[in-house]
């Protein structure tokens, strides 16, 4: 039997995929992050022309820019390299990436917005930036809830954990094998990637 979704508005249905992924994962958002990814989520769908961007070009073009240019344009890589880490990891395979790559630049792009604003909305980008692991694995459980085998393969989520320290993607590695993983392994420091 199929379930029969009551949400009146597309917000309340994102509110509720989200509530649902917070729950299955474990994590739990503040409102303020919660709130973004809602919104972030509406724009997408809105707007899904966003996989033939390249992010490096996007980013680059972004330094050139000033004013609420800039503003917007590093806002539309942080929310695509974190649309494409969490819910569309195919497309960093398919670009010949790694998913560490839209991390790095996502961050990035969300930590410069934090430096160069200086209103309330820079203590959101900052949060962008240093939540994008929690962010991303949000997104990740929404990926799964609908589509289980739409996960890294083992490997990946092994790589993943490995350079972010994502506990979602260790999860992921340790059900897909039979050995868990190595306690000896640490993951690499998730410093900002700064792009010149």
């Amino acid at each position: 039997m199929h379930t029969l979704v009551l949400n009146p508005t597309a917000v309340a249905q994102w509110q509720a995929l989200l509530a649902e992924a917070q729950s299955s994962a474990s994590r739990h958002l503040d409102e303020q992050l919660e709130s973004y990814l809602v919104f972030m989520l509406m724009r997408f769908t809105e707007h899904p022309g966003m996989f033939e961007r390249l992010m490096a070009l996007d980013y680059l073009n972004s330094q050139h820019a000033s004013g609420s240019v800039r503003q917007a344009q590093l806002r539309d890589v942080g929310d695509h390299c974190l649309l494409f880490s969490g819910l569309f990891p195919h497309i960093a395979r398919r670009r010949l990436v790694s998913i560490s790559y839209f991390i790095g630049v996502g961050r990035s792009a969300y930590q410069q917005m934090a430096s160069e604003l200086e209103t309330l909305s820079a203590d959101l980008y900052q949060r962008l930036s240093s939540d994008f692991i929690l962010l991303m694995e949000i997104l990740q459980t929404i990926r799964q809830l609908g589509q289980p085998k739409g996960l890294p393969d083992p490997l990946q989520a092994f790589e993943l954990w490995a350079d972010t320290g994502s506990a979602h993607a260790l999860q992921h590695h340790t059900r897909s094998t039979s050995s868990p993983a190595p306690q000896s392994a640490v993951p690499a420091a998730t410093d900002t990637l700064i792009i010149h």
